[in-house]
């Protein structure tokens, strides 16, 4: 699988564009921000972008989701317990930055847990992972061992959960359900910082790992 990662925006988001290399179908993971260094990217990839996959709907993940759905022509799925901050984005946006974005269109289908979402010769599984967000989701690609965590799992760190429509107890018990049930050597691609493994945070995160005590 080819896996090309650009760090976007104020908040240093991380979108990931993912390709067949057989077929150069490709997919867009949370494109927040630069849909102009997104679409260069994929021109300098070769690839054909099928559908754009949220793992969420906060700002700092959407807010390139309609120029690059217009430059591309790709579907946009999130799941629908995130419609309503996908809504909510353009005053979230007003109140965190000081900036106006137009509001994002709805999407074109929702993502279920459980759902196989292919390109070319690649897939990935869809796991439900509310408590950083409602309607949070993950990535998993079994064949190549990587998954692709959104706000849910960092290098020694999880995702907030002092967010409208956030939950801690939530968020803890979908990690230790979706994620820490994968092989440790798994790689984890969170939605922002540095690339981890399943391995490395079971062990060592101070959260969710082997010597945490938040989550009984």
């Amino acid at each position: 699988m080819i896996i090309e990662t650009l760090t976007v925006g104020l908040l240093q988001e991380n979108c990931y564009i993912l390709g067949c290399e057989e077929t150069l179908k490709g997919v867009i993971v949370d494109p927040g921000d630069n849909p102009r260094g997104i679409m260069q990217s994929v021109r300098t990839l070769g690839l054909e972008i099928e559908k754009i996959i949220n793992t969420h709907a906060h700002f700092d993940h959407i807010m390139a989701v309609d120029a690059v759905r217009k430059a591309t022509g790709a579907t946009f799925h999130l799941h629908k317990d995130d419609l309503p901050i996908l809504r909510d984005a353009p005053e979230r946006v007003s109140l965190w930055l000081g900036a106006h974005i137009d509001p994002i269109a709805d999407p074109d289908k929702y993502l279920e847990h459980g759902q196989i979402i292919a390109f070319g010769n690649q897939s990935l599984e869809v796991r439900f992972t509310p408590g950083h967000a409602p309607g949070h989701v993950v990535f998993v690609d079994h064949t190549g061992g990587h998954v692709f965590a959104g706000d849910t799992l960092f290098q020694g760190s999880i995702g907030r959960f002092d967010l409208p429509g956030a939950d801690g107890p939530t968020l803890l018990r979908s990690i230790h359900q979706q994620l820490l049930t994968l092989p440790d050597d798994f790689d984890v691609y969170p939605g922002h910082g540095a690339s981890t493994t399943i391995g490395y945070e079971r062990e060592h995160n101070p959260f969710v790992g082997r010597h945490a005590v938040a989550f009984q």
